[in-house]
């Protein structure tokens, strides 16, 4: 078996082991949990992995080659663990799982048999149900160059390389208004240009709801007021008074790029690229044969 230490393997060849299980779970707001189904709690690489969880898990399938590995681990809804208003919240998609099988005597002799994501999570009757994708998964996502007009890097992002952190791109305030944590507005607020945070985000940093984020459909100012709506409500509660960051957003135009950002050198998009009504363009003396609409 691969990644198998001597000792370990020297333990499983006596034929009478002290095995047990141990998982642990990274949310993506970067809080740590872990189980196991011993019946006491272990500790190693800084994570304590409780007993008390009820989880379980099915037999691994793993293969070579490009193949998914998938397993499911199954567990009781608890305040101290798994608890049903995180998963509402989102707060368990997508987060990144690892699972030993540990020697529970000497729990320096382990093996790190699966590391992957939570995929699908489902619960029902005071237990859940979550699917595990190994690392191969997120090899049957296509990936490549796209060659259109606008551009393909997120904002920020290592293909953008803009700074957002940057005076008047990011700004934090006290939310004031919230109508179904989808919509929020503001009787004073600082000078920004109407959409300046359209198809930006916003951040939740305190409250019921920190660690959550949604991204920003419009942004209406109408004098000193300012009203910000999300694509999505938010899944957890967000109460006046509660911090959030908003940040600038980006439309992907080679225009918005260098008068908004000053970043054109990092654009991604191809602008001058011929759009479909290229291939009906015919040759005119009066107008220039750009493509463009015949209007």
């Amino acid at each position: 078996m691969a990644g198998v230490s001597e000792a370990f393997e020297a333990h499983l060849q006596t034929g009478v082991t002290t095995l047990c299980r141990c998982w642990a779970v990274v949310r993506r707001d970067g809080e740590t949990l872990g189980f196991t189904d011993h019946d006491m709690d272990l500790s190693f690489e800084g994570i304590v992995f409780r007993a008390d969880t009820g989880l379980s898990a099915l037999a691994l399938q793993q293969s070579t080659g490009l193949s998914v590995d998938n397993t499911e681990a199954i567990g009781a809804l608890s305040d101290a663990a798994v608890r049903e208003e995180d998963i509402d919240a989102g707060r368990f998609d997508d987060a990144e799982v690892r699972a030993w099988q540990v020697n529970w005597a000497d729990v320096d002799m382990r093996w790190l048999q699966f590391r992957g994501k939570i995929g699908e999570l489902t619960r029902t009757a005071g237990a859940f149900r979550a699917e595990l994708r190994g690392l191969t998964d997120g090899l049957n996502r296509p990936l490549g160059r796209v060659f259109q007009k606008p551009c393909t890097a997120v904002l920020g992002d290592g293909a953008c390389r803009f700074d957002t952190s940057g005076p008047g791109f990011t700004v934090e305030v006290l939310s004031e208004d919230v109508e179904s944590n989808q919509f929020f507005s503001w009787a004073d607020f600082a000078a920004f240009e109407p959409d300046w945070f359209a198809r930006g985000r916003l951040d939740v940093l305190e409250g019921a709801a920190k660690g959550l984020w949604g991204n920003v459909k419009r942004d209406l100012a109408s004098g000193s007021e300012r009203r910000v709506e999300l694509w999505e409500p938010l899944r957890a509660m967000v109460a006046p008074g509660d911090r959030v960051r908003l940040t600038a957003g980006c439309d992907k135009r080679f225009e918005t790029c260098r008068l908004k950002f000053s970043n054109q050198i990092n654009f991604q998009g191809f602008p001058d690229i011929p759009g479909e009504d290229w291939m009906m363009a015919v040759p005119r003396r009066t107008n220039v044969n750009s493509g463009g609409s015949r209007r």
